[in-house]
This record gives C-alpha cells, sequence and structure tokens, in this order.
C-alpha cells in the first residue's frame, strides 16, 4: 500500500460516477446484459451472461472495451461500424433505463456541497457523455458537476479508450492544469483505481455503493490496485479531507 501523500496539496477532487456519485451499476448492468448476450450471439458464441456475471467481469470499463475483447476472445472481427452499432445500441438502453431508474441520495449530495467549498470537483469516467448527463440529471447532480466538469474516456479522447487505461486521468490533468499531486481521484472500482494510480494521482477507494458482503474483498482489491485509502462513503471522505486542513496556526496571516 503506498504511502499516505499530503493531501494539502490537493485542489481537485477527480471523481468517478457510476458506482460512486450514484448507484448506477447494478441497473445499468441488468440493462446491458440483453445486449450483450445478442452480441454474443452476433459473434457465433454460444455463451449468455446472467447480469451479476458480467457486472463481475466488466465492472468499471465501458461497453466499447468489453465488446472489443469479447470478440478478439472469440477470434471474430468486429469491423468499426459494427462495433459503433453496437455501441450505440447499449448507450442507447442503458442510458434510457438509469434516467428512469436513479434517484438523488442525499447524503451524496449534502458531502458533495461540502466539498465543492475546499474543492474544484470534476468527473472521469469510462461512460459515455450521454448516459453520464441521464444519470446527473436524474441524481440532480448538474449544479454541482456540470457537463463542462466531465472527462469520458468514450467522448473526450482523441480515440476511444476505458479505464484501466490512464490516458482519460491525464486529459483530466491537462485540460484542468493540474500537476498530478494536486488531484486526488475517487473511485469505487479496481480498473478506476489502477487508472488513476497509472497517472500518477493520489487514489482514494470508496466504497459507498458496494454491497455489504462484497466490502471486504473490494476494500483488499482497491488497496492492492494503489489506492492509499479505502472510505465506507462520502461522509468518511470529508472526514478524512477535513483532518488534512492545516492547524490554524499553520495558516498564514
Amino acid at each position: 500500500m503506498p504511502q499516505p501523500p499530503d493531501l494539502r496539496a490537493v485542489r481537485t477532487l477527480l471523481l468517478d460516477a457510476d458506482g460512486n456519485l450514484f448507484a448506477s451499476e447494478e441497473p445499468a448492468f441488468a440493462a446491458s446484459t440483453g445486449v450483450t448476450n445478442d452480441l454474443l450471439a452476433h459473434l457465433g458464441s454460444d455463451r449468455r451472461w446472467a447480469a451479476p456475471d458480467l457486472q463481475a467481469a466488466a465492472l468499471g470499463r465501458n461497453f466499447r472495451s468489453l465488446a472489443t475483447d469479447l470478440a478478439a476472445e472469440l477470434d471474430v472481427e468486429l469491423d468499426g461500424d459494427d462495433l459503433e452499432r453496437w455501441v450505440a445500441r447499449e448507450q442507447d438502453v442503458v442510458t434510457r433505463h438509469l434516467a428512469g431508474t436513479l434517484r438523488p441520495d442525499p447524503a451524496v449530495t449534502e458531502a458533495l456541497r461540502r466539498l465543492a467549498q475546499r474543492f474544484e470537483l470534476a468527473v472521469v469516467s469510462s461512460s459515455a457523455l450521454g448516459r453520464l448527463a441521464a444519470c446527473f440529471t436524474a441524481a440532480e447532480l448538474d449544479d454541482l458537476l456540470p457537463a463542462a466538469a466531465r472527462y469520458s474516456a468514450q467522448d473526450s479522447l482523441p480515440a476511444p479508450t476505458s479505464k484501466p487505461d490512464p490516458a482519460v486521468y491525464l486529459h483530466a490533468l491537462e485540460q484542468l492544469g493540474l500537476a498530478a499531486h494536486e488531484a486526488l481521484a475517487v473511485e469505487d472500482a479496481v480498473s478506476g483505481a489502477r487508472s488513476a494510480v497509472a497517472a500518477g494521482i493520489p487514489t482514494v477507494g470508496n466504497l459507498v455503493f458496494v454491497p455489504e458482503a462484497e466490502r471486504a474483498e473490494r476494500r483488499e482489491a482497491l488497496l492492492a490496485a494503489g489506492a492509499f485509502e479505502v472510505v465506507d462513503g462520502w461522509a468518511d471522505l470529508v472526514a478524512l479531507l477535513d483532518a488534512s486542513r492545516p492547524r490554524a496556526e499553520e495558516v498564514p496571516a
């Protein structure tokens, strides 16, 4: 486990979205499973996934990455146009489902409002911007994390990618004019933690929406991925950052 960083240097919080700011993972994979199984049939595979198995296999990655890997595993060519059609179909199905499923979480909103008083907030996600827009509107977080503060591995980069590739975090640092030590990443998924750590960004794991039975295993996996700390929820993150405030006698007059 890495040594705790000096959090007094942090200016900006880079926040993963799905499973971190809202409980979108389970409903998203429930909606995505039908499209994924149709893709498997299209690729000539007899394999079919249930939603929990798909979530375990693809947590923290986007559908583009999953579809590309599935085709490669089956040694089937999925050309660019075909891939784009499947990505668009999955995005449409999942976005419509999340828009009608997600609800505001007062605990998350209150914590973000407190954090926004001290830090700039930005979103760094593998998900497409259209899906993020639907989620933030449904969760009533548009005022705290508007569209201009969202960075997508799917849409914000010259070539689409997915976490654990660090490209989207490096892009966010560049766009925000930050050195890595001036940011703090908050991630619920191991692939996301690996992405932030590979970009050199101090990273906290967040178990806020992880089922209780899975928390011990996820905690260990996040620490192994390079997170210097893992918190149980947003209130604990606020407390961690409050503890890093300079003491009154350290503040210049």
